[in-house]
């Protein structure tokens, strides 16, 4: 939904005037459509018919990814904002695209942290680490 929001904001400006808004599309439509594939893939739980495809590394590294990529896109969509534009709505909306770029950059950080912990194995909690195998 962050994502969305990102291009969204930035779909509805005159982007196309500025070159730096193309980056920040292109990561945002790139890693909204992946997330919702991935999305997707999780609820048909494909994750089990390919088990042998580590999908816990497979999400870490697209999650690290995607973190770095959205810090170039939030540094470039806040910097190409500028408070003396013309059309005041194009501001308002650019303003915004850069506060949800920023706030999906942290989610991505936050999903890349627990995506580690999950890799290493390091997720598991009470109830888990209680069950022993008496066969």
């Amino acid at each position: 939904v962050l994502g969305l929001l990102v291009w969204a904001l930035i779909a509805d400006t005159t982007y196309y005037l500025h070159a730096a808004y193309a980056w920040v599309m292109f990561v945002s439509i790139f890693f909204w459509i992946l997330t919702v594939l991935f999305f997707v893939a999780y609820l048909l739980q494909l994750q089990l018919k390919f088990y042998m495809i580590p999908w816990s590394l497979v999400l870490m590294i697209f999650n690290a990814v995607a973190t770095v990529l959205y810090i170039t896109a939030f540094v470039t969509c806040a910097a190409a904002v500028q408070p003396t534009s013309w059309r005041q709505w194009d501001y308002n909306r650019r303003a915004a695209a850069s506060f949800f770029a920023c706030v999906t950059m942290i989610t991505y950080g936050v999903s890349t942290f627990f995506s580690f912990r999950a890799w290493k194995g390091l997720g598991s909690n009470a109830a888990t680490s209680q069950v022993t195998d008496h066969a």
